[in-house]
């Protein structure tokens, strides 16, 4: 089990970002949360079987198909056991 925060720029805001980041990581088993920043960035949390969250990670670099990602920060953190996948 690995955890990763990522915070994800660019026109990532009102692209289905978010909603698209929960149903992928339902349907991976991965546990976490995403949610948007004042900033005009987004920001996620994803923690579950390591090619899972890799394959969280892939999504985040790329986005859904209306997003223009710019760059993408992860951060290495220890695991917490979350449950279920939510938009904060």
């Amino acid at each position: 089990m690995i955890r990763r925060r990522v915070v994800v720029h660019g026109r990532v805001q009102g692209v289905f970002f978010r909603d698209t980041a929960r149903r992928m990581a339902v349907s991976r088993g991965v546990a976490g949360w995403v949610r948007n920043r004042a900033d005009g960035a987004v920001e996620a949390v994803f923690e579950g079987d390591a090619e899972a969250v890799e394959s969280m990670l892939r999504f985040c670099r790329r986005g859904p198909e209306r997003a223009a990602v710019e760059r993408v920060e992860e951060h290495e953190e220890q695991p917490q056991e979350l449950q279920g996948f939510r938009i904060a």
